[in-house]
């Protein structure tokens, strides 16, 4: 189905090689890798078996390339997916897509005008039981939604001596926690429920304002193998926590906590739903079982199993049950849909994986949330 498709992945960073390791198990040819120097990028083609490109611009002169992903630190994506999509090439980006509402509007309209298919990485959406929870909501199982809540706990950068790229804005933008992580809760609740939030208020918190930034640079993840002998003292502006009250459509009311300064919170995403019927909650680091609370009878521990899943569901569970599926799976099952739907050519039908269009409304929620913390009020999210 999708080994005709080639792909090139810009970034050699920690998401970068899941990238390609996750097309290679799908039969995508990975044509090869960018990074923003050769040199430290080179032992990462090596390990990885691929074509070390010397620039973006040749990986984009390259023909036999389709579909281009985009994996570098979030100021370069803007520039980095406009030039992709003019050289022809389909794109799929890590999120941010962009760092304004106004530049994510235009990926939008050029890869309308282009007729490019465009997807946005949000792979948590793509863990068997997260689908499954989606099923319940959206069938009407646990009735009405009342109250959604949850949280995206790390303990990466609880210590002062952390560091990396996303602690500078000029890198990552005016917010960290949130946009980082705080993202990807938002979309993965707003995808479950099928409804998308109204209005939102927001408290920050830094609680280590200056940090001790490496002399070298340093690898995503890698500070707490490592510590560098010598630092610089680094004022530090972005938020390492954040609590954001949400109103949703319809009704129902919410709240999440993000932080990355939780110790022994390795990456824990965590959501409850609670219906007029039932409840259903999930957390990222036991996500082969799924809670289902009753009021009148016992609760239940649903665990991952294709036979006892719903058909929307099942289709994104490769494993019998007993057989945990994980983090690299759920990158695997997006780029099935993902080259899937480019192989099959009709791009008329709605696409089933996350567009641009749910990275722009990340944009606007983000920019929302960003406003309330600073303003100390409620802010309505602009829709567009």
């Amino acid at each position: 189905m999708t080994n005709t498709l080639k792909a090139g992945v810009v970034g050699t960073g920690f998401i970068g090689p899941v990238h390609v390791e996750a097309l290679r198990r799908l039969g995508v040819e990975v044509a090869g890798i960018v990074g923003s120097n050769s040199e430290r990028a080179a032992p990462k083609a090596q390990a990885l078996g691929v074509r070390l490109f010397a620039s973006y611009d040749e990986m984009l002169r390259d023909a036999s390339i389709s579909v281009v992903h985009i994996t570098t630190p979030n100021h370069l994506h803007f520039e980095q997916v406009r030039a992709a999509l003019t050289a022809g090439k389909h794109v799929v980006c890590e999120k941010p897509l962009a760092t304004t509402r106004q530049e994510s509007a235009e990926l939008i309209a050029l890869a309308a005008k282009l007729k490019r298919i465009n997807a946005v990485n949000f792979n948590i959406r793509y863990y068997p039981l997260v689908l499954q929870a989606r099923s319940m909501v959206q069938s009407g199982e646990i009735g009405d939604v009342f109250v959604i809540s949850g949280s995206y706990m790390q303990d990466w950068l609880l210590y002062d001596t952390d560091w990396n790229w996303r602690l500078e804005p000029e890198y990552s933008g005016n917010m960290r926690a949130v946009s980082d992580i705080g993202s990807h809760w938002l979309d993965l609740v707003t995808f479950v429920c099928g409804r998308r939030i109204e209005a939102v208020c927001a408290d920050f918190s830094t609680f280590l304002p200056v940090r001790r930034k490496p002399a070298r640079a340093i690898e995503t993840f890698t500070g707490k193998l490592t510590q560098a002998a010598e630092t610089i003292p680094q004022k530090v502006n972005t938020e390492d926590y954040a609590t954001v009250l949400l109103r949703f459509e319809g009704g129902a009311r919410g709240v999440v906590s993000v932080s990355q300064v939780s110790a022994g919170r390795k990456n824990r995403l965590a959501f409850e739903i609670n219906g007029s019927k039932a409840s259903v909650a999930w957390e990222s680091e036991r996500p082969n079982q799924m809670w289902v609370g009753h009021r009148e009878r016992p609760n239940e521990l649903l665990l991952k199993d294709p036979a006892l899943l719903s058909p929307q569901a099942r289709q994104h569970a490769s494993y019998p049950g007993g057989h945990d599926e994980g983090f690299p799976d759920t990158f695997k099952q997006l780029y099935a849909a993902i080259y899937g739907y480019i192989a099959k050519g009709d791009f008329t039908s709605a696409p089933t994986f996350p567009t641009f269009a749910d990275g722009h409304y990340e944009m606007l929620l983000s920019e929302s949330i960003f406003r309330s913390a600073k303003e100390e009020r409620w802010v309505r999210v602009q829709a567009e």
